[in-house]
C-alpha cells in the first residue's frame, strides 16, 4: 500500500495546488463570496465522491482483466464479450485506441502542470524568484525521467514515505485554516452544488472545467492497478487520500471566506510563513509523483498496445522479480520526457496549461465509461435496472466535464485534442499496415503442405540439429525457410514453423503457452502464446516444453531463423500515402522480431527481402 501511494495517488493528490485557484481565476469571472466559495467546495468534493470513490474505487477497479488495469486492458476484456467480427467489436477497439491517445496526452500535460505549480510557489516567497522557475522546473523533470530506469517500485518505494508526508501536510494544513472559518463545513451538503448551478446557470457548467482539475488523476488508479492490486489502492483512497483532500479543500475554502485576495494562490497563502520554503519543498517531492502516476500507467498501456499489435514492437524491461506489472519503457520514456519539455516552455506557466489540462482525463474517462458498460451489459446474465442508473450517471457527469473542457478550446484545449490525434493515427497506422503486410505476405506465399510433398519427393540434403523459423502466417512456407533453401541448398534434421501469438488477456499460463504438431518429413508447426502483459520470450518457452513433443530445443543444435522484410513504395497501396509512408517509417525504425522474444544473436540467422503493399 505504501508503494501504491507513491505511484498511484501523486496526480490526484497535487490537485489542491490549482485546483481552487483556477476555478477562481480570471476566466471564469467568479467572485469569492460565500455562496460561491461554497458551491464550489461542495462540487468539488462531491465530484472526489461521485468520480472517485464509487465509480473508480468501488466499480471499474472491479472490472479487471486477470488483474490488469487500463483501458487497452477494459477494451480487450469488453471485446471477449462481443462477436469478433461484429461492427461492435470493432468500434471497442477504435474506443480503446483513442482512450490511449487521451491517457499518453495526460501523460504529458500531468507532469507539466503538476511540477510548474509547485516550483511557482517560490513566486509567493520572493517574487524575484520568478525567473527561476522554468529552469527548475525543467530541472526537477530531467531528475525524474532519469530515475525511471531504476524501476517503478524502486521510485514507489522511494517516494512512499514522501507522499505520505505531504498527505498528513494537506490535511493539517486544512485542519488549521478550517479552525479559522468552520462554517465551511457547509460545503459537504450537496445543496451548496445544486445551488450553484441554479443560480450561474449554463455558466456553471462552465466553471466544471476548473472543478474536474480535483479528479484529474482518477484514470490512473485503473492503469496502475497491475502493479499494485485493488485491495492496497482502494484502502489507501477511502483511509487516507479522500480525507485528506476534503480537509485541504475545506481549509483554502475558509481562507478565501476570510480573505477574499487569497484566491491568487489559496494554497500557498495559507501555509505559515514559516513552513513556506519546505512546503514548496515537499510540493515539488509530491508533483515529481504525481508525474509518476501517469509515467507508469503510460508504460502500462504502451506494452498492452505492443501486444495487441497497435504500435511496433519496442524494449520493455521487467524492473521487478516479484511483480510482472513493474516495467520501464526506454523509448515512451525519453519520447515522454522530450514532450513535457517543450509543453512547460511553450505554455510557460501552470495557469495556461490549466485552460489545456482536462479534455484528455475527461475523455478517457468518458470512454472507460463506454467500456464498462459494454462489458458488464455483454455478462451472460442480464443487468438490472440499478446498472442501468449507474451507468447513466457514469455517463452524465463524464459528458458534463468534457463539454465544459471542450469550452476552452481556443484557450489552450486544442493541444491534448491534437496530441491525442497524433497518437491516435499512430496507432491506427500500425495496425492497418501490419494487417496489410501480412494479408500481402500471405498472398505471395507458397502452401506450406505442397512444399512437405515436394521435398518428400526430392529430398535435400540434410544436416544435423534443429531450425527454428520464425513466422506470423500459419500454413504458409516462412521466406527465411526458402532463402535457406535457396543459398545453403539444406535443410536441418527437425525443422520448426513457429508463430507467436498475442492474446487478449493479460497473461497465458505455462501449461497453455505451447502448442506444437508434426506435419512429417522432419516438419514441425509450433504456436508459442503470450499475454499482453506477459514478455514474450520464446528460448524459455521452447525449454519447458518438456515431453510435450519429440524435439529438444538443445541452445547449441538449434538455429533460428527470422525474415526482416524491407517494405517499399507501391502504385497500389492499400492506404493512403500519408499513413503508407508513415507506417514505412514505422517498420523501419521497429525493434526486431528477435530482440523483442529474447533470442541471443548468436543464435540466429537473418534473412529479409522487399515487400510492396
Amino acid at each position: 500500500m505504501l508503494g501504491a501511494i507513491g505511484v498511484v495517488f501523486g496526480d490526484i493528490g497535487t490537485s489542491p495546488l490549482y485546483t481552487i485557484k483556477e476555478a477562481f481565476s480570471p476566466h471564469y469571472g467568479l467572485s469569492p463570496d460565500r455562496a460561491t466559495v461554497l458551491g464550489i467546495l461542495s462540487l468539488v468534493f462531491w465530484s472526489l465522491v461521485l468520480v472517485i470513490t464509487v465509480k473508480y474505487v468501488l466499480v471499474v477497479l472491479r472490472a479487471d482483466n486477470d488483474g490488469e488495469g487500463g483501458i487497452m486492458a477494459l477494451a480487450a476484456l469488453a471485446q471477449r464479450r462481443l462477436s469478433a467480427d461484429s461492427r461492435m467489436a470493432y468500434a471497442v477497439g477504435i474506443l480503446g485506441v483513442a482512450g490511449v491517445a487521451l491517457f499518453l496526452g495526460d501523460g504529458v500535460l500531468t507532469p507539466a502542470i503538476s511540477v510548474l505549480s509547485a516550483v511557482e510557489g517560490l513566486e509567493v516567497a520572493a517574487p524575484d524568484l520568478h525567473a527561476f522557475v522554468l529552469p527548475v522546473t525543467i530541472a526537477v523533470l530531467l531528475a525524474l525521467f532519469g530515475l525511471q530506469r531504476f524501476g517503478t517500485h524502486a521510485v514507489g518505494k522511494a517516494f512512499g514515505p514522501v507522499i505520505l508526508a505531504w498527505f498528513l501536510a494537506l490535511a493539517v494544513l486544512g485542519c488549521h485554516n478550517i479552525l479559522a472559518n468552520p462554517d465551511v463545513l457547509h460545503a459537504l451538503e450537496p445543496i451548496w452544488a445544486i445551488r450553484f448551478f441554479v443560480t450561474h446557470g449554463w455558466h456553471g457548467i462552465l466553471v466544471l472545467g476548473a472543478v474536474v482539475l480535483a479528479v484529474t488523476g482518477g484514470e490512473t488508479l485503473y492503469a496502475d492497478m497491475g502493479h499494485f492490486g485493488r485491495r492496497p489502492i482502494a484502502t489507501a483512497w477511502n483511509c487516507l487520500v479522500l480525507p485528506a483532500l476534503t480537509l485541504n479543500y475545506l481549509g483554502q475554502g475558509a481562507l478565501v471566506l476570510d480573505n477574499a485576495t487569497a484566491v491568487a494562490n489559496p494554497f500557498y497563502v495559507g501555509v505559515p510563513r514559516w513552513a513556506l520554503y519546505p512546503m514548496i519543498a515537499l510540493a515539488t517531492a509530491a508533483t515529481v509523483i504525481a508525474s509518476q502516476a501517469v509515467i507508469s500507467g503510460a508504460y502500462s498501456a504502451a506494452q498492452q498496445a505492443i501486444q495487441l499489435g497497435y504500435l511496433p514492437r519496442m524494449a520493455v524491461r521487467h524492473t521487478s522479480r516479484a511483480s510482472i506489472g513493474q516495467i520501464y519503457v526506454p523509448t515512451v520514456n525519453w519520447m515522454l520526457m522530450l514532450a513535457v519539455m517543450a509543453t512547460v516552455v511553450g505554455f510557460g506557466s501552470s495557469t495556461a496549461l490549466a485552460t489545456a489540462y482536462g479534455v484528455s482525463v475527461t475523455g478517457t474517462m468518458l470512454i472507460t465509461s463506454f467500456l464498462w458498460i459494454v462489458t458488464v451489459s455483454g455478462r451472460g446474465s442480464r443487468p438490472g435496472l440499478g446498472f442501468w442508473l449507474l451507468a447513466c450517471a457514469f455517463v452524465l457527469v463524464d459528458t458534463a466535464f468534457l463539454s465544459a473542457n471542450l469550452a476552452k478550446f481556443l484557450d489552450g484545449a486544442w493541444f491534448p485534442i491534437a496530441f491525442g490525434a497524433v497518437v491516435f493515427a499512430l496507432l491506427r497506422t500500425w495496425r492497418r499496415g501490419s494487417r496489410a503486410l501480412q494479408s500481402t505476405i500471405r498472398s505471395q506465399s507458397i502452401d506450406l503442405d505442397a512444399l512437405i510433398a515436394g521435398l518428400s519427393a526430392c529430398p535435400p540434403l540434410r544436416v544435423a540439429g534443429t531450425a527454428i523459423f520464425l513466422t506470423s502466417q500459419e500454413g504458409v512456407v516462412p521466406n527465411a525457410l526458402l532463402h535457406n533453401l535457396k543459398h545453403n541448398k539444406v535443410l536441418h534434421a527437425h525443422n520448426v514453423l513457429l508463430t507467436v501469438a498475442s492474446c487478449p488477456v493479460p497473461h497465458v499460463p505455462g501449461a497453455a503457452r505451447l502448442e506444437i504438431e508434426a506435419l512429417g518429413a522432419g516438419f514441425h508447426r509450433a504456436i508459442v502464446r503470450f499475454g499482453f502483459m506477459d514478455t514474450p520470450d520464446v528460448p524459455l518457452a521452447l525449454a519447458q516444453s518438456g515431453d510435450r513433443c519429440d524435439l529438444e530445443f538443445e541452445p547449441m543444435q538449434t538455429t533460428y531463423f527470422a525474415s526482416r522484410e524491407s517494405i517499399v513504395a507501391s502504385s497500389r497501396s492499400c492506404m493512403p500515402v500519408w499513413r503508407d509512408r508513415l507506417f514505412r517509417l514505422m517498420h523501419r525504425n521497429a525493434a526486431p522480431a528477435t530482440d523483442f522474444f529474447r533470442i541471443p544473436n548468436t543464435r540466429l540467422v537473418e534473412m529479409g527481402s522487399p515487400i510492396a503493399i
